[in-house]
């Protein structure tokens, strides 16, 4: 499964072959605490946010920095190479919830997602970013991962 949907303000080409399977919430006045899911394939943030952080490039501006928390990752390396630059790599433990990513571009300022877990069925993982992108739905990361079951 790969989704991505983008605000219709933006229209950049999108590197669909790189299989990132990520969808965030349409343009709207109203944002909630995620403005979208993303559903890596392993837990291995070095291999898995390199092509998340080039589909976002193009949709938000040059991601510059990205924080997790420390308890979603077992591995956690502070810089992390995309192409031919690094975006440096933050996490914490408390003042972060679990399931949330924040990437941060001077064009646009933060953006948080919601990470499904990799080993997420399919199914729950389809509600889940269907929830995500809802723009009426106003729940965290965590409290939208608590409510799919």
């Amino acid at each position: 499964m790969t989704t991505i949907s983008i605000s219709p303000e933006a229209d950049p080409v999108l590197p669909l072959s790189q299989g990132v399977r990520l969808e965030l919430k349409p343009a709207s006045r109203i944002r909630g605490r995620v403005d979208g899911a993303w559903w890596p394939r392993s837990r291995d943030m070095a291999q898995e946010l390199p092509p998340l952080v080039e589909v976002l490039d193009r949709v938000w501006g040059r991601i510059t920095r990205v924080t997790v928390h420390e308890g979603m990752w077992p591995d956690l390396p502070s810089r992390v190479p995309v192409g031919r630059r690094i975006v440096r790599l933050g996490w914490f433990d408390t003042e972060q919830e679990q399931a949330d990513l924040s990437l941060f571009s001077y064009q646009v300022g933060r953006w948080n997602l919601l990470v499904i877990p990799p080993e997420c069925d399919p199914a729950r993982a389809a509600l889940l970013m269907a929830a995500a992108t809802d723009v009426h739905n106003p729940a965290g990361a965590d409290a939208l991962l608590t409510a799919a079951g």
